[in-house]
C-alpha cells in the first residue's frame, strides 16, 4: 500500500507523442521519381561541441601550451584515449602522470623520449619514492606510464626493449576494514535525519561507491523489487544491478516521501543536482563524532567492506559478491574472504585444544 501511495503521489501528466508516418511523408510509390540535391544552405550546421568535446579541446591547448619535449607525441596519445572511449578521470590522469614523467625526463638529462632508456625510468621512480609517494600511487603511476611508452612502441618512436623487463613496485596487501557490529548500531542510532538514514542504510545495505549512489537517479530505483541499477559504474564502466534489505527500504520510503518528487536525482541539494561527495562525507562524519568512534578512522567506503564482510560471514558464495560489488577480478574479493574465513579460525582453535590438553598432563 505504501508504495501504491508513493506513485500516485509523484504521477505526472503524460503530455503524450504522436506517431509519425514516415512512409507517408518520404517515400513515394513511383521508382523513377527523382530527388532534387539538397540546398547546401538549408543543410545541417555541425552541432556545438558537448561537455566532453569542450573537455577535449581543453586539455590538448593545455598541452600544446607545456615546454616539453615530447608533448605531440603525448597529444596523439590523449587524443587516441578519447577515441578509445576512456573516462575522464581516466584521461586526466593520464595526461598529469605522462606530463610528470616528461617534466623529470627534461629536467634530468635533457634527453628525448626516442633515446629513453629503463635506466630513466628506474631514476623516475627513485625519484617519487625521495619524494614520499606511497607504493600504490607510484605503482598505479607505472602502470601509466607503461601504457603511454607501449602506445609509442607501437607507432616505431621508442623501443620495444622497455616494455619486456617492466619496473614492478611491490604493494603491501591490506585487509578491508569493516566496521565492527556494535560501532554500526552506535552510528545507525546518532541518525536524525530521514534523507541522511536513507542515503547510510543503503550504502550499508547496497555495497555501493558512494559515487554510484550520488548519481542514482529516480529512475534507476524499485522500491517494489527492493533494486537499484547501476547502469554504468563510474570506476569500471560496467553495469549491475544491487539489492537492498527491508530496514534501507523502509528509510528510503520515508525519505521518498518527504524529498522533492519532481526532482531527478534521489539524494538532491537544492537545485536539481546530486550532493557533491565532499557533503556526504561530511554527514557520515558527522555522525561518527556524534557516537564518539573518530578515533577508530571510521570512514564512509568502510560501508562497503562492511556489507561485503557481512554477506561472506552468513555464508553468501563468494562468486555472487563478486558480482554484487562490481569487482572484475575474483582476487579482489577474496580480501573479504581472507577476513571471514571461520574455517581457518575453527582448525585454529582445534588445534590448539590438542596442545592445550597435551600440556595440562
Amino acid at each position: 500500500m505504501q508504495y501504491q501511495q508513493f506513485l500516485k503521489r509523484s504521477q505526472r501528466v503524460d503530455i503524450g507523442c504522436h506517431p509519425l508516418n514516415f512512409q507517408g511523408h518520404f517515400l513515394c510509390d513511383d521508382p523513377k521519381t527523382t530527388f532534387l540535391p539538397a540546398n547546401p544552405q538549408f543543410q545541417s550546421e555541425p552541432h556545438p561541441p558537448n561537455k566532453r568535446e569542450r573537455y577535449r579541446g581543453r586539455l590538448i591547448a593545455e598541452i600544446s601550451s607545456l615546454r616539453v619535449a615530447g608533448k605531440d607525441h603525448l597529444k596523439r596519445y590523449i587524443l587516441h584515449k578519447f577515441r578509445n572511449n576512456c573516462k575522464r578521470n581516466t584521461i586526466r590522469g593520464t595526461f598529469t602522470n605522462a606530463v610528470k614523467f616528461l617534466k623529470f625526463i627534461q629536467n634530468y638529462r635533457h634527453s628525448e623520449l626516442e633515446t629513453l632508456r629503463r635506466c630513466d625510468i628506474e631514476a623516475f621512480v627513485q625519484f617519487e619514492q625521495d619524494r614520499g609517494m606511497s607504493a600504490a600511487t607510484l605503482s598505479t603511476r607505472l602502470v601509466s606510464l607503461y601504457a603511454f611508452i607501449r602506445f609509442l612502441a607501437d607507432e616505431g618512436v621508442m623501443n620495444q626493449q622497455l616494455l619486456k623487463r617492466k619496473i614492478h613496485i611491490k604493494l603491501p596487501i591490506k585487509l578491508p576494514k569493516s566496521i565492527e557490529a556494535d560501532d554500526e548500531d552506535r552510528i545507525l542510532t546518532q541518525i536524525d535525519k530521514v534523507r541522511d538514514k536513507a542515503m547510510i542504510l543503503l550504502l550499508l545495505r547496497t555495497g555501493m561507491r558512494i559515487g554510484e549512489l550520488l548519481k542514482t537517479t529516480m529512475q534507476d530505483i524499485s522500491l517494489e523489487e527492493q533494486l537499484i541499477r547501476i547502469y554504468e559504474s563510474e570506476k569500471t564502466g560496467t553495469g549491475r544491478v544491487v539489492y537492498f534489505g527491508n530496514d534501507a527500504a523502509k528509510a528510503l520510503y520515508q525519505w521518498l516521501m518527504k524529498r522533492d518528487y519532481w526532482k531527478k536525482h534521489l539524494f538532491h541539494g537544492p537545485r536539481d543536482k546530486a550532493i557533491s561527495y565532499e557533503a556526504a562525507r561530511a554527514i557520515f562524519n558527522k555522525y561518527v563524532d556524534k557516537a564518539g568512534l573518530s578515533h577508530k578512522g571510521i570512514t564512509l567506503h568502510c560501508l562497503r567492506h562492511t556489507y561485503a564482510t557481512g554477506l561472506l560471514n552468513a555464508g553468501m558464495h563468494i562468486e555472487v559478491l563478486r558480482d554484487l560489488l562490481g569487482h572484475h577480478s575474483l582476487e579482489q574479493t577474496r580480501r573479504y574472504a581472507n577476513l571471514t574465513d571461520k574455517t581457518r579460525k575453527a582448525e585454529y582453535f582445534r588445534t590448539m585444544t590438542i596442545i592445550e590438553g597435551r600440556k595440562n598432563r
